[in-house]
């Protein structure tokens, strides 16, 4: 705000300076448009004691000190000025009064500079005064604004342009206003100094849409053609306001997923990105992206952006929905029974959205659910037709796993009439006498037919692990000091069928002796390693033998043969005929993968199992042509042949449920 002074303290300083001594008073500095005038008010005092009939006065340009031949601005002995003020320089002041105000009219920016005054009483009575003024030619007005202007608070602005032309006025008028608010024009403020301004001040209220908004001011000389604008652009401070963010995102497991949060401030904020109270990325930026590579359904869930700066905050959530595929289907039945009671199976996974459940036997649905994550099914009165492989499939438009399971459905069982004495227990009562076994906790038991096996350039090792819960295998080379596990698909392939699961390890490119290879497992219960034995090591020793003696041993190995044959054709004549197609015939296995001890019909059972599934994994990863992985078993064709339902999923898990 600017105040009028009454009583200007140059004024004060001509009235205290009647003493006598030799001084001058001016501004220091004044203003003026060009093509303008402009009039320096000046004053100047020398002793009483002197009274000169007659005071002249000069005006120098830029310097005091006449041996410097500065440019004469005004004399007024002479009347002889320098060529860049001639009609341009008057005397306004009464030298005789101590008055010597100075008139320069159309002002060009070379007239720009410092004056000063000289008095001169005749004869040595000059004196050449220090004090000057700086006269500094414009083109635009001066628009004063707040250095701080907040959003919602009045601010006032003023638009300042120098009136020291007595013979020309300036009216002043805003340029961009309109919104802002009405002007209010104060008129003619005198400073401090004794020069002349006229102001014009607006006020207003901002909003955040007023940032960065020009307004201009405009002095206008009437009568003439001059006119002189000038600008200034508003920074308004403002809180932030989130202006753009993804509204709810659905991605699909394993994709590229990108938030973005947009914020509108002044000055730019603090954008922070956060879940479940987390910091997830933060940045001073006007938008932020939260890169989300290969989303997994861990990462469904509610993100928030929270913006801020010295003047306030703001924030907004939004929610990302990750899509998936059913995962593969847990089989929950633990009832036993006889024929004729109930079995109750539960089919459960998970999945978004949720799932289409159903269970099959032989291409028969049994039971199915829409959009469920659970299917129960129960089975009243079970029957021996009730016996054999069923499928839990869950499925949704982005996929489809598959679970088997086995159900064992026996009759009642009741003593030969000739036993003499009869037996009329139900299942419940021999499930007391001989409780059924139940899947345990188990510590990882590396079965003895892991093995590793060398053909030509290429390793495989095969390590076959019993627990409970499912471990986790990784395969170890020593001599390398490299140690791979499952994850690392192009080397280790695994499946799991029941209590065991089955790992392979391939190693190709193995033109030198094989590496020795350790198969750790590991679970909640327990670790157990084992070093692997190389049952294919006798093909390395052809290479060494060389040619004559391999063809050697293949001829003592075509005598063995032969021996063999005569002696089986001799004990089949000495058999028995009684020999009946309906009796379990024996199961031959490799020596290389049979089990020390002398196996039951059930430990046959399970061992013809497992190599089965081995020879399924080796025919999936590429078996190598010369891999003494061999098998031998009989009268294959007895298991019965289904028309099962075939899934997408080759690999199954399979859960059995043994009723009695």
């Amino acid at each position: 705000m600017i105040f009028l002074t009454t009583l200007p303290l140059f004024w004060i300083m001509i009235s205290a300076s009647r003493g006598g001594h030799w001084g001058a008073w001016m501004p220091s500095s004044i203003s003026a448009f060009e093509g303008t005038c402009v009039s320096i008010p000046c004053r100047f005092d020398f002793p009483d004691e002197l009274r000169p009939a007659v005071v002249h006065g000069v005006w120098y340009f830029n310097s005091p000190y006449p041996k410097n031949y500065p440019p004469v601005v005004f004399k007024s002995r002479t009347q002889v000025v320098h060529e860049s003020f001639q009609g341009r320089s008057r005397l306004l002041g009464d030298l005789g009064l101590r008055n010597c105000t100075l008139l320069l009219s159309t002002l060009s920016p070379e007239l720009g500079g410092k004056y000063y005054f000289r008095g001169d009483l005749g004869g040595y009575n000059q004196y050449t005064f220090s004090e000057h003024s700086v006269l500094d030619i414009i083109n635009t007005p001066n628009i004063v604004v707040p250095p701080e202007v907040v959003a919602g608070t009045e601010v006032e602005v003023s638009c300042m342009v120098p009136d020291n032309c007595p013979e020309m006025r300036p009216e002043l008028s805003w340029l961009g206003h309109e919104g802002l608010g009405e002007p209010t024009v104060l008129g003619r403020l005198r400073e401090d100094e004794g020069t002349w301004v006229q102001v014009s001040l607006l006020h207003f209220v901002p909003t955040r849409e007023a940032n960065g908004h020009r307004l201009g001011c405009q002095a206008a000389f009437p009568n003439t053609t001059l006119q002189f604008e000038g600008y200034a652009s508003l920074d308004v401070k403002y809180p932030p306001v989130i202006v753009e963010m993804n509204s709810s995102v659905e991605a699909i497991e394993g994709s590229h997923v990108s938030l973005l949060c947009g914020a509108d401030s002044n000055p730019p904020p603090l954008l922070t990105w956060m879940r479940d109270g987390m910091v997830l990325r933060e940045a001073v930026a006007e938008s932020l992206y939260l890169d989300l590579e290969e989303v997994t359904p861990g990462e469904d869930g509610v993100y928030a952006c929270l913006a801020e700066n010295a003047y306030g905050q703001d924030n907004r959530t939004v929610e990302l929905n990750v899509m998936y595929a059913p995962w593969k289907p847990t089989v929950n039945g633990t009832v036993v029974a006889v024929e004729g009671e109930t079995v109750s199976i539960l089919c459960s996974t998970q999945s978004n959205p949720d799932p289409i459940l159903t269970i099959f036997k032989e291409k028969q649905i049994l039971a199915t659910v829409i959009y469920e994550s659970q299917l129960l099914l129960e089975l009243p009165a079970v029957t021996p037709e009730d016996d054999g492989e069923y499928w839990c499939v869950a499925e949704n438009q982005y996929g489809q796993r598959a679970t088997a399971f086995n159900l064992s459905v026996e009759s009642k069982v009741t003593a030969h009439p000739s036993g003499g004495h009869h037996v009329d227990r139900n299942l419940k009562e021999l499930v007391t006498a001989h409780p059924q076994p139940r899947a345990e906790s188990l510590a990882p038991i590396i079965l003895l037919e892991s093995h590793c096996a060398a053909a030509r350039d290429t390793v495989q090792c095969l390590c076959v692990v019993k627990s409970n819960p499912e471990p986790s295998v990784a395969f170890e080379l020593p001599s390398r000091n490299v140690t791979v596990n499952e994850t690392e698909r192009e080397f280790v392939y695994s499946e799991r069928s029941g209590l065991l699961l089955t790992s392979i390890l391939t190693l190709r490119g193995q033109a030198q002796a094989p590496p020795r290879v350790i198969c750790t497992s590991r679970n909640l219960y327990g670790t157990q390693s084992l070093e692997l034995p190389f049952q294919g090591a006798h093909r390395l020793m052809w290479a060494k033998i060389g040619p004559v003696g391999a063809v050697v041993a293949f001829a003592i190995l075509i005598a063995i043969v032969c021996y063999i044959t005569q002696t089986r054709r001799k004990k089949n004549v000495t058999e028995s005929p009684s020999f009946s197609a309906g009796d379990n015939p024996h199961v031959l296995y490799s020596p290389e993968f049979r089990i020390s001890g002398a196996p039951d019909k059930y430990e046959s059972r399970e061992s013809e199992k497992r190599l089965g599934s081995e020879r399924r994994l080796l025919g999936l990863r590429g078996q190598p042509p010369e891999l003494d992985l061999s098998y031998s078993h009989s009268d294959l064709g007895k298991r019965p042949t289904k028309d099962s339902y075939t899934l997408t999923e080759e690999l199954a898990e399979y859960a059995e449920i043994r009723v009695k």
